[in-house]
Parts: C-alpha cells; sequence; structure tokens
C-alpha cells in the first residue's frame, strides 16, 4: 500500500492560508509557520503528520496528498476543520 508522509498548517480562513502560503513561497519556514499558525496539535512538531496510508485521512487532504509532488506546498485545502496548506515530504508505493 502507498504510504505518505506529509505535514500541513490549519487555519480558519482560505485568507489567512494564502497569506501564508505566500509567506512560504516567499523564503519563510514552512515548519515555523505552522508552529505560529497552526490550530493543528501536530503545530508542535512544525506541522509533521508523520506516515500514513490512503484513506486515513479526510477525502479532500488524502486527494491532494496521494496526487501532489513531493516538496510543493499545496492548498488552500478546504476539510471539515478548516483551511489547510500541505507539503508531501515524501510518498513510497
Amino acid at each position: 500500500m502507498t504510504q505518505a508522509s506529509a505535514r500541513h498548517i490549519l487555519v480558519d480562513t482560505e485568507a489567512k492560508c494564502r497569506e501564508l502560503k505566500a509567506e512560504i513561497e516567499n523564503g519563510a519556514d514552512f515548519a515555523q509557520v505552522a508552529k505560529e499558525n497552526s490550530s493543528c496539535p501536530s503545530s508542535r512538531d512544525g506541522g509533521n503528520l508523520g506516515s500514513f496510508g490512503r484513506g486515513q485521512m479526510v477525502k479532500e487532504f488524502d486527494e491532494v496528498v496521494f496526487s501532489a509532488p513531493v516538496g510543493v506546498v499545496q492548498g488552500p485545502v478546504k476539510t471539515q476543520f478548516g483551511y489547510h496548506l500541505v507539503e508531501v515530504t515524501s510518498r513510497e508505493d
């Protein structure tokens, strides 16, 4: 089964998500932005979610993680929890 590792930043609004994405694209450190802004408990670890398989995350998140290029920040991704920036850190078949 395909496994992926990812990190993310969870915020309440699409506007905030886009603002943080721009900061990261302009050189801000993803992990630091996660620690300062993400409402997910994973923020303490720079947004790191560890390794997981297909179907273990909510559908919208899962689709991005198993299709996006590794190392490229994706988002905003809207889920029932809010708006995410997602970066796939590795993926193995």
